[in-house]
């Protein structure tokens, strides 16, 4: 993975449900290797991690730089990378380079909680604070990365951007 990848991690688990396994593990669909190795009591870590991404996010949407730093620097200390080449998973006998942030023994919620944590960091310092959002339409709420150049993205989708759009048309319609 790299660091845009651990940046979706987080992404995806400040907006997942995290009441049951299952529903982490289909946040977690992505990454086999870390979900099917979730177990029962890693769920109140994971909450833990998603509620600091969350204050976080929210810090960014509402420009409270402050809160930004102190949150993702909460989440790096009780979370802390501890990064390692890895090189498995190549083609042709030629390796895929990439980097791991925990050990290989390391339990899959340390190393998911820990890719979070780094992922909204690094995702901070290449996009700055202002890029991050969350979905407009109504019922939705999912946090996003706007990569637009114009930086209007509203919505986490197309979907819930259409759907907000025909409901938009349809209100019109009406009146």
């Amino acid at each position: 993975m790299d660091n845009a990848d651990y940046a979706t991690v987080a992404l995806r688990l400040a907006s997942a449900d995290l009441s049951t396994l299952d529903s982490v593990r289909a946040a977690l669909h992505d990454e086999p290797w870390w979900a099917d190795r979730l177990h029962e009591p890693d769920l109140p870590v994971l909450r833990g991690v998603a509620d600091g991404l969350r204050r976080a996010l929210d810090a960014m949407v509402f420009d409270d730089g402050e809160t930004v730093l102190a949150e993702i620097n909460a989440l790096l200390s009780a979370h802390p990378p501890r990064p390692r080449l890895s090189g498995h998973g190549g083609r042709d006998g030629n390796p895929n380079w990439h980097v791991h942030v925990a050990g290989p023994d390391a339990p899959a919620v340390d190393e998911v909680a820990a890719a979070a944590a780094w992922g909204l960091a690094q995702g901070v310092v290449q996009h700055g604070t202002t890029r991050w959002g969350r979905c407009g339409a109504e019922g939705c709420g999912t946090y996003f990365l706007d990569t637009s150049t114009n930086q209007a993205k509203r919505f986490c989708s197309p979907r819930c951007a259409n759907r907000m759009h025909v409901a938009a048309f349809r209100a019109r319609r009406r009146a």
